[in-house]
């Protein structure tokens, strides 16, 4: 891992001046490079993510309550499920440039683990607590203020807050359809579930999506399943 490079990289991209490095050392550690280098006595960023995770969760929270000052809890639910997805998180790890940094065992890295969803989540997360820990929550929103909120302002995710209402619609244009949302899988510890869901129609899977809650893996499903058939309309065209 290059220290060096990483505060370099909070500087330029965030304005983010690094002060206790360890932080940063333990959320760019994987599980799996721990466990293969235990004599090294290394701590993994489950925990930092777990913090993270929350300060995250708390933000956007407090984002959507003094934004949307006419959006009911339900409609704000939703929304910051969509903002805080496996998927989205994932993306805004890899526009940072974090996924670069992961410390990773061999047998993850040669499975394709520096472009898991799940492990670039938690990533992000965990820079995001490893940021609180060393700088504190203002630093927490000045980040998330270049990360997230404008994606937010910009309404990309409003677009997405019913998915499972936008498939249905779309798919009744030919007819009346039954949709069937099935959970397939669950992973993580207890404190840190992730669901895997799929979508159903008349028996063939169209969708399947991820997510912290049964409710937001039917979203992930359903948008999948949504992107899917708009990318099929998109080549029918051509």
């Amino acid at each position: 891992m290059d220290i060096q490079a990483i505060k370099q990289l909070l500087a330029d991209k965030f304005d983010l001046h690094m002060q206790n490095q360890n932080h940063y050392v333990e959320a760019f550690t994987h599980s799996s490079y721990k466990n293969e280098n235990r004599r090294k006595h290394l701590v993994d960023n489950e925990r930092i993510e777990f913090l993270g995770d929350a300060v995250l969760d708390l933000q956007v929270s407090r984002y959507l309550y003094l934004h949307y000052t006419d959006m009911p809890e339900g409609d704000m639910s939703r929304l910051r499920a969509l903002i805080v997805r496996e998927e989205s998180l994932a993306k805004r790890c890899k526009e940072c440039g974090f996924d670069q940094f992961l410390r990773l065992g061999h047998g993850e890295e040669s499975s394709g683990g520096r472009t898991r969803e799940s492990l670039l989540c938690d990533l992000f997360e965990s820079v995001l607590g490893a940021i609180y820990l060393d700088l504190g929550i203002d630093a927490v929103e000045h980040f998330l203020e270049i990360t997230i909120y404008p994606k937010i302002k910009s309404g990309y995710f409003n677009r997405q807050v019913d998915a499972k209402t936008a498939l249905q619609e779309e798919l009744q244009k030919n007819g009346n359809i039954q949709l069937d949302y099935q959970l397939i899988g669950e992973e993580g510890p207890a404190h840190d579930k992730r669901f895997k869901v799929a979508v159903e129609l008349d028996g063939d899977i169209i969708g399947e999506g991820k997510g912290r809650s049964k409710k937001a893996a039917e979203q992930a499903a359903a948008q999948s399943a949504l992107d899917a058939q708009r990318a099929n309309q998109a080549d029918d065209k051509h």
